[in-house]
């Protein structure tokens, strides 16, 4: 049992004390009078005032105005890369549970057939589903398209989606992911790491060149229907590499608590500061703080 005395802290810092200043809203607060501005997510037009509908942080993009929320369901936007789980097989599409308010939709139209084969999906295809995915299967996907009714529609045809092998899945609020070019890292601690914007995290052993194209030629064999960035589940995972995990997923763990953006650079500069302690005490409220503290200076350095 670790037994520890209580400790005096100071105040914490976050990444808004780096950067500018956020404008924090609630609901109904007006966040501006001028009718130049578009009306974004999360706000709502009244009597020539835009007020905000979520309680959140003001994002402006040009003329475009979104208030995004600091915690709640994730909300899809067409493009995003989700990391989500099969829960339920229902005709010609699978059922998918990716943090959203309704269960999010993969059409078997939308993914790549076995051996890269283009054709029309027959009552052979809807027969063969449970073999392509099947429930408590992960997935990495992206989105297609958002419907009136906020259901998502899914879409795994590029090679770098797809079924997700060994590996360990961090959650954290969708908030917490910064937007990037790409959501697929491949850190030089060993490991792969897909930031869903639905605020799933899955970290996975590094695959190497030589595997991923073993994975690709048997993908285009029909062997088999997974990510190339995925790890088969038959193959084994060294200590190493299951050290690497834990340590990365209390990384991402330590900034989540302390509301810090989740990105491939902060992870690194976490994973950096945390080689100095094993891989367990990470999770420590000395150590969280010490962690996003030298995440800040990085950030704070880096301007």
């Amino acid at each position: 049992m670790d037994i520890r005395q209580p400790v005096a802290k100071g105040p914490i810092r976050t990444a808004a004390d780096v950067h500018q200043p956020c404008h924090i809203v609630v609901p109904g607060d007006v966040i501006t009078k001028d009718t130049g501005y578009m009306r974004g997510h999360g706000t709502y037009s009244e009597e020539d005032k835009l007020l905000a509908s979520v309680a959140g942080v003001v994002e402006r993009h040009n003329k475009l105005i979104c208030a995004k929320p600091l915690s709640g369901r994730y909300n899809g936007e067409v493009g995003d890369v989700v990391v989500g789980r099969i829960i339920e097989l229902s005709v010609k599409k699978w059922k998918v549970e990716t943090n959203s308010r309704l269960r999010s939709v993969l059409n078997l139209a939308s993914i790549n057939l076995p051996g890269g084969v283009l054709r029309r999906r027959g009552a052979e295809d809807e027969l063969m589903m449970r073999e392509y995915l099947k429930e408590g299967d992960l997935i990495s996907a992206e989105v297609q398209a958002v419907h009136g009714d906020g259901v998502l529609s899914l879409h795994t045809r590029s090679l770098k989606y797809g079924k997700l092998g060994q590996g360990t899945l961090v959650k954290v609020a969708p908030s917490l992911i910064k937007r990037c070019k790409s959501h697929f890292h491949n850190l030089s601690c060993g490991a792969t790491v897909v930031l869903g914007h639905n605020g799933y995290c899955w970290i996975s052993p590094l695959v190497s060149d030589e595997e991923a194209a073993a994975t690709l030629a048997m993908e285009r064999s029909g062997q088999r229907n997974m990510s190339s960035h995925a790890v088969a589940g038959d193959q084994d995972i060294d200590s190493e590499d299951r050290e690497t995990i834990a340590r990365l997923r209390n990384c991402i763990v330590a900034l989540a608590a302390r509301r810090q953006l989740i990105f491939d650079t902060s992870i690194v500069t976490a994973h950096e500061a945390s080689l100095r302690y094993p891989a367990k005490d990470l999770i420590k409220p000395e150590i969280v703080d010490e962690i996003n503290e030298a995440v800040l200076q990085m950030l704070h350095g880096s301007e």
